[in-house]
């Protein structure tokens, strides 16, 4: 098929790749010159493993073009997938105002092509609220007579492991107003669900829906967690073994159960503050979605005020060593980070930053470009008072220890991430705080208070 991807992010850059790899003829169209001046050398603009692999093999193979230029992306395209961004409004609602702007040039587009031209399929893949698809498919009906199908196809992407998500789906979901359009979305998504995982043609609305509950399941399970083992820090249980016992259970299971700084990324705080908004414009108080946002931003103020009782409330002068920035492993993505509000608390207490992450230092240099950067997860320990653990990449997982208590001012380690056993480090002579579990100090130093 002829596909035309319109934005060239996340979700549109990787499906366009991945239905590139599938043999199909695939043109991303961004108005971004820049990104796609990248794109044409072969480089992504994004850090995702494989991606930029896959970009460049289909790239040479004729099957994936990326271009500026509408009338070149829209004239040939069977089917054309809007993946523009979303973001949150003040008031945490979806701004739209890029979906629709792609509406109006596909519905001008289609004006020019004149009635008699081949029928288009237009699929909102972007993540909006529930009739979204419905005002795009009435925005282009209203400014054009040439014939087109609607159908919404949320995208369940996994950062840092996308293009195995896009593969090999746990499942596909597809809105349709047609049964027609119903077998264009099958016959296209067929090639990706050989090993038998199901094709859903829903309504349009319902499957919009999917994807907003989907999230908000599982924002759900991580505020829930992280509740939990803050009530197991003060009750003197120990979150590791509640959730071993817990998650035996095979009606919870012990998937996105993992105590630590709680969610971020472009999707989770996003999603579920735009279930918030949709239930308020509808007459509906969604209290559980409100309440685990608001658990989740609190988590991040709960592990600072940790790491303030241990170093006490005076941090000026005091340098604070960050361990990861990006909101999770195998992504430079930092939207909506843990990391980032940790270092403004620290920023604001007077404090020295410095930061170590394997792929996310650009951007966080853009986002604070006082936080000073290193490139070596070692050196950015030097004199620092503590090391601060934000995301939990593999090779933050068996550090030597005695590397870390040489270059530490002090042997402090606040782990957001539960990476160690308290045991190992308290026998590696470290003050260990984590979450859900008790803090473990070594005799105090002389000389040493938190006060200091």
């Amino acid at each position: 098929m002829n596909i035309t991807m319109v934005g060239t992010g996340y979700v549109g850059l990787v499906t366009g790749a991945c239905f590139a790899e599938m043999g199909n003829t695939v043109t991303c169209l961004d108005i971004d010159a820049a990104k796609i001046a990248t794109l044409l050398k072969g480089e992504s603009p994004i850090y995702e493993p494989g991606l930029a692999e896959m970009i460049q093999h289909n790239a040479r193979a004729h099957r994936l073009q990326f271009t500026v230029d509408k009338t070149k992306a829209y004239r040939d395209a069977q089917i054309i997938f809007i993946c523009v961004g979303t973001p949150s409004d003040a008031d945490g609602s979806a701004d739209l105002r890029y979906v629709f702007d792609v509406a109006d040039d596909i519905a001008c587009e289609l004006e020019r092509l004149g009635p008699s031209a081949p029928t288009k399929t237009i699929v909102v893949k972007s993540t909006v609220p529930v009739g979204t698809s419905h005002r795009v498919r009435d925005r282009i009906a209203s400014k054009t007579r040439t014939p087109f199908h609607i159908a919404d196809n949320p995208e369940f992407l996994k950062e840092g492991e996308a293009i195995q998500d896009f593969m090999r789906p746990d499942r596909v979901v597809c809105g349709v107003d047609e049964p027609a359009t119903g077998e264009i979305m099958r016959a296209l998504y067929d090639p990706f669900v050989r090993q038998g995982n199901p094709i859903f043609i829903l309504d349009v609305r319902s499957a919009e829906m999917v994807k907003y509950a989907s999230n908000a399941m599982l924002a759900c399970k991580i505020s829930f967690v992280n509740e939990l083992a803050n009530l197991c820090e003060l009750s003197g249980a120990d979150i590791g073994s509640v959730r071993e016992g817990m998650c035996a259970d095979k009606r919870i299971g012990n998937q996105f159960l993992y105590p630590g700084l709680g969610y971020g990324g472009s999707c989770f705080p996003k999603d579920t503050q735009a279930v918030v908004s949709m239930g308020r414009a509808l007459g509906l108080e969604c209290k559980l979605n409100a309440a685990v946002h608001q658990v989740n931003q609190d988590q991040r103020q709960h592990f600072w005020k940790k790491i303030v009782g241990e170093l006490g409330g005076d941090l000026r002068g005091k340098s604070l060593a960050f361990w990861g920035v990006a909101f999770k492993p195998k992504t430079d993505d930092i939207r909506e980070a843990p990391s980032l509000s940790l270092m403004e608390y620290a920023v604001a207490a007077g404090a020295t930053v410095r930061a170590y992450d394997p792929v996310a230092l650009d951007h966080l240099a853009l986002e604070m470009p006082q936080v000073e950067r290193f490139g070596d997860m070692y050196a950015v320990l030097d004199g620092a008072e503590a090391l601060i653990i934000c995301t939990e990449w593999a090779e933050f997982r068996a550090p030597d220890h005695a590397e870390l208590r040489r270059r530490l001012r002090r042997p402090m380690i606040f782990d957001g991430r539960n990476l160690y056993r308290t045991a190992q480090m308290l026998q590696a002579g470290f003050t260990y705080a984590s979450i859900g579990r008790a803090t473990v100090r070594p005799p105090a130093e002389p000389g040493y208070t938190k006060s200091a």
